[in-house]
């Protein structure tokens, strides 16, 4: 195991980051930068997380064709561009070559104990976290730092559908080619979701070389935004932040409906909701396809009895396999108290800026959003606040004035959204940013006009052995 990153002349907190996904990457980054030192634990062989096709981790989402849905203008790092030549939507492989890029250009590697899970993170009456890894050492630390990702635990239909289905199943999070692990070919195929997994997956299997048959379950109707509006990448199209919620609604609407126009056209349910009222399904293939006669509507499941599956509109069919796009647990497996975990709802702790508990000032949550439109350099944006908070450049709100700001970003972030464990963590990129460039300024105001720091654990044991 080796030393981390630790500063030639440092009295400040020693850090722990789980993960060097593309939040832990961006988190040590600035740690760095700012001295701080950290220990940082990568459960895999290399850096990327999610990006990481075929991580020997396990944890990768990634399928062999996946291209990320956000444009290379929105998902590049601040301080670290994308390449000129890339095309609007990267591949997969492009995008963890830039990760590997970004993690050598700021010299982080060396820094990055790999093939280490953190088994067990445990926080202590004194406030210190207990962490012991998979090589079976146990270290102390200040602050908990947990960058460990959302997309990799798969959520299967909780309660289970009733049956028990006789052909062969898998999660999204399992599928990588038509063939792996699965071989598709000639099979009658199910994909279950409406998600962008969904849509691709669905896409690629109901070419008709490969599936005999394609057919998608959705308990609800959705609006399938494109990738590309009047030519140019869809997230380019987006309306700065001040913009008055009305307005922007109204013009997503209008701009869908003219773009796609009516999805029961397509032989698709028609959706039950506004196009801002669920987060967005973006796809340049999957209206063709179902449009082309190749993907076969069907609505949500009721039961399944061998290879027949019944569902709710009465209808049935039988199917070799079943491919669930049913979206990923919030989990933190390294926890042995459950007020740090996700409830079974996927919601999440309370969490001030979505990074910390009113109350427990070192443990930190990096990238825990489902942003829109980009989600890569999130945690990026979220470590601007974290330096000068671990530093003592910035002073905190009380933690009543926390759970106020909590109640009013939740209620602003939450209140377009239908009810739903997809929808816990949306929130909308450039209006984040804006409310966290308010509070830095403010905290760090605050901390000027002789409010005190956050206290950590090392600094109340320096006070005590002073005393």
């Amino acid at each position: 195991m080796n030393n981390g990153f630790r500063p030639a002349h440092n009295n400040g907190p020693l850090c722990c980051v789980i993960g060097a996904g593309p939040s832990g990457l961006t988190t040590i980054k600035r740690l760095k930068e700012g001295d701080i030192a950290y220990d940082c634990f990568e459960a895999s062989d290399n850096i990327g997380g999610n990006w990481y096709y075929r991580n020997p981790n396990g944890m990768s989402a990634c399928y062999q064709s996946l291209h990320i849905d956000t444009s290379k203008f929105r998902m590049g790092m601040q301080e670290y561009p994308v390449p000129d030549n890339w095309p609007d939507y990267p591949h997969h492989s492009e995008i963890f070559d830039y990760l590997n890029d970004y993690t050598d250009h700021f010299g982080l590697r060396d820094t990055i104990t790999f093939n280490t899970r953190v088994e067990r993170a445990h926080r202590e009456e004194n406030g210190f976290w207990s962490v012991t890894t998979s090589g079976g050492e146990t270290r102390r630390y200040d602050v908990l730092i947990v960058a460990n990702g959302h997309h990799w635990d798969p959520r299967w239909p909780e309660p289970a559908y009733p049956g028990d289905f006789a052909g062969e199943q898998i999660h999204a999070h399992s599928y990588n080619t038509p063939f792996d692990p699965i071989d598709m070919r000639d099979k009658r195929v199910l994909v279950v979701g409406s998600g962008n997994s969904a849509m691709d997956i669905a896409s690629e299997l109901s070419m008709r070389f490969m599936a005999s048959t394609l057919h998608i379950s959705m308990r609800r109707g959705v609006w399938v935004f494109p990738k590309y509006i009047n030519g140019k990448p869809g997230d380019k199209n987006m309306l700065p932040a001040w913009v008055p919620r009305k307005i922007q609604h109204w013009l997503m609407s209008r701009v869908v409906k003219q773009q796609i126009g009516n999805p029961r056209d397509y032989g698709l349910p028609q959706p039950t909701y506004q196009p801002w009222e669920a987060h967005g399904t973006v796809s340049g293939e999957f209206l063709q396809r179902a449009g082309s006669g190749d993907i076969k509507a069907r609505p949500g499941i009721e039961r399944v009895d061998g290879h027949t599956v019944h569902f709710t509109d009465g209808s049935s069919s039988d199917f070799d396999v079943i491919v669930w796009c049913t979206g990923y647990k919030i989990s933190f497996p390294f926890f042995d108290q459950p007020q740090f975990t996700a409830s079974k709802d996927n919601q999440p702790p309370r969490l001030f800026k979505r990074m910390l508990i009113p109350g427990v000032p070192n443990l930190i949550y990096m990238g825990l959003a489902q942003s829109l439109p980009t989600l890569v350099n999130f945690a990026e944006q979220q470590s601007r606040w974290v330096v000068p908070y671990l530093n003592g450049d910035y002073a905190p709100p009380s933690e009543a004035e926390m759970e106020e700001m909590i109640a009013a970003d939740e209620s602003f972030y939450l209140r377009d959204y239908y009810p739903s464990p997809r929808h816990t963590i949306q929130l909308h990129f450039d209006h984040y940013v804006g409310r966290l460039d308010k509070e830095i300024e403010a905290g760090l105001k605050r901390r000027r006009n002789g409010q005190p720091p956050a206290t950590l654990p090392g600094d109340a044991a320096q006070k005590a052995d002073a005393a």
